[in-house]
């Protein structure tokens, strides 16, 4: 029976983690458009951190910074639920694969600007993650993935319906 719970908790988690890939692929890769016609940025590379972050009055974006970390940090603690025996190293350079592949495919295909700061920060909320992880661990001991099953597919349920009323309220769907 136990063998039960966890496997459809392994599942539950499977599907959430694949909807958060897809969320974070529209996010990176698509800048939350629904078109990448809109998406007219070229061909850009930037190896010195923090040169894209600044504005035109010289002045450092840290929201995008910001953004970047957030949105990794989910990364690691379901780096952390799906692959609890990795070492840590094996986590963060599977974060920092998945950052490198979404800044590869930006370069690529000329969709996005390729930023070091973009891999540090990335990089830095799936540490984040991780380290949310464990300490949910050490507090929550065998509940640790129930607890953040429950909490994601909150938060997923709410996302989607936030997508779902921004594709209503798009100019492209039209409901009669």
């Amino acid at each position: 029976m136990a063998d039960i719970k966890s496997e459809k908790r392994n599942t539950l988690t499977l599907v959430l983690f694949a909807i958060y890939l897809l969320a974070l692929t529209w996010l990176i890769l698509f800048k939350l458009q629904f078109s990448i016609a809109v998406m007219d940025e070229g061909r850009i590379i930037n190896l010195i951190p923090l040169l894209g972050s600044f504005d035109y009055n010289g002045v450092i974006r840290f929201s995008e910074i910001r953004v970047n970390i957030l949105a990794f940090i989910p990364l690691g603690i379901y780096i952390c639920m799906l692959k609890a025996p990795w070492s840590f190293v094996k986590k963060i350079l599977t974060i920092v694969g998945l950052t490198l592949t979404f800044e590869i495919i930006q370069f690529i295909f000329a969709i996005g600007r390729a930023d070091i700061t973009d891999v540090l920060g990335n990089t830095l909320g799936g540490i984040i993650g991780i380290g949310i992880y464990a300490l949910l661990s050490r507090v929550l001991k065998g509940r640790t993935n129930k607890v953040i099953n429950v909490l994601a597919a909150v938060f997923t349920i709410l996302a989607l319906l936030l997508v779902a009323l921004l594709l209503i309220s798009h100019r492209w769907v039209r409901i009669k």
